[in-house]
């Protein structure tokens, strides 16, 4: 590191992973971010995109190597990172307030005002302003990750680890969210990682992609996305874009082509 400049905000060091006596999942995965890095993981099924994710987050212990969040074990990092997963994992007992209000509540020292506060700020940064009085059943797919973003953005998190949040979601809902959640990005300035098996979808996020191989997990390319933010429908339709989609695609091609 040169000196002067910031260290990483998430550094991997020959991180291995498996689980008990299980074949190798992830092997010597080095990769550092920077803050302020929108980092797209892409691959093919059981490459272990997720698994990283969750080895960042500390739900789950490295085999081997290391890994630093924030200067820190990720296990002492709490507080610092939220995850959005694939599914919104709403409690349908619980209107939309009081689910985006469940971190703060978990974490505790936050007093009810201040909650208040935080909720409705979060709601209003995803356009569910208007509700909060609802519950889960009464949302579509989209209002529903809405408020699982809400829930995660709750915490004021530097980190958001992003599990295939709109990989559900019909084409224009889920462009419709790109879009949004890059906006709030400009506003917030976390860091993100972002798990999708859409290569166009990385290629709007994501300043970084990285390519993973699978059996066991490697990195495998990364490649550098030099489009300029704020994204929107017209950078999907440049020439520049489209010209990415095509050469990340055909890196996937060959990787898939690696499978046994």
């Amino acid at each position: 590191m040169r000196q002067g400049t910031a260290p990483p905000i998430v550094e991997l060091r020959d991180v291995d992973k498996r689980f008990g006596d299980g074949p190798l999942i992830l092997d010597k995965v080095s990769f550092a971010a920077e803050r302020g890095d929108f980092i797209t993981l892409i691959g093919p099924s059981g490459c272990g995109k997720s698994t990283i994710l969750r080895l960042i987050s500390g739900l789950i212990p490295v085999s081997e190597g290391r890994i630093v969040v924030d200067g820190t074990d990720p296990s002492s990092a709490v507080g610092r990172l939220a995850f959005v997963f694939q599914e919104p994992t709403l409690l349908p007992w619980l209107n939309v307030f009081r689910n985006v209000e469940v971190p703060l509540r978990l974490h505790g020292g936050v007093g009810a005002a201040k909650r208040s506060e935080i909720v409705s700020r979060s709601l209003a940064l995803v356009r569910l302003a208007d509700r909060m009085d609802y519950y889960p059943r009464q949302l579509s797919g989209g209002q529903k990750m809405r408020v699982s973003i809400a829930r995660a953005l709750s915490v004021s998190p530097r980190i958001l680890l992003l599990d295939e949040p709109f990989g559900a979601l019909d084409e224009i809902t889920r462009n419709h969210l790109n879009e949004e959640l890059l906006a709030i990005r400009q506003q917030l300035a976390w860091t993100a990682f972002f798990v999708t098996h859409s290569v166009a979808e990385a290629v709007f996020m994501s300043n970084r992609i990285l390519v993973m191989s699978a059996n066991p997990g490697r990195l495998h390319e990364e490649l550098r996305v030099d489009l300029p933010y704020p994204r929107t429908e017209e950078t999907r339709e440049s020439a520049p874009y489209q010209k990415l989609v095509g050469e990340v695609s055909r890196i996937l091609r060959s990787v898939e082509d690696l499978k046994p």
